[in-house]
């Protein structure tokens, strides 16, 4: 059974699942950066995925980033997985713009967390609401 890393419990707000990924909200205001998690059990590695999730990874990954770069009209998007502190597979979506107080670096340790206000969440997940397709649920909260 599927269960998400207590670290991206802790520092993620859940928006969705798409078929094989829940669609993560890292709640850090400095950068809208979405977390896909694939909901397979035991995973920490993309070649510990079958052929099929491993395409399926990718799908999501580029809808998510095509989605992303658009509605929140990034200048850069920054894709990866790391898994150095956190081991289950996920994968990094980031949106980065020119004045972002990390640009042109990775985001990662630059700035402390700011989470998102509760309005700043609804503004998000109303943006997500009018781009994402029928292939995805959204999660209540």
């Amino acid at each position: 059974m599927f269960a998400l890393d207590p670290r991206l419990q802790q520092d993620t707000l859940p928006i969705g699942d798409f078929p094989l990924c829940r669609l993560l909200l890292s709640n850090d205001s400095n950068y809208p950066w979405f977390i896909l998690v694939p909901r397979r059990e035991d995973i920490s590695e993309i070649f510990q995925l079958d052929g099929a999730d491993q395409q399926q990874l990718w799908r999501e990954t580029t809808e998510l980033a095509e989605i992303l770069k658009d509605s929140f009209d990034a200048d850069k998007l920054n894709v990866a997985t790391l898994g150095n502190v956190v081991s289950q597979l996920h994968m990094h979506v980031i949106v980065r713009k020119r004045e972002d107080a990390a640009w042109p670096a990775p985001v990662w340790g630059k700035q402390e967390a700011k989470p998102y206000s509760p309005e700043q969440i609804a503004t998000i997940r109303e943006r997500l609401r009018l781009v994402l397709t029928d292939d995805f649920t959204f999660l209540e909260g």
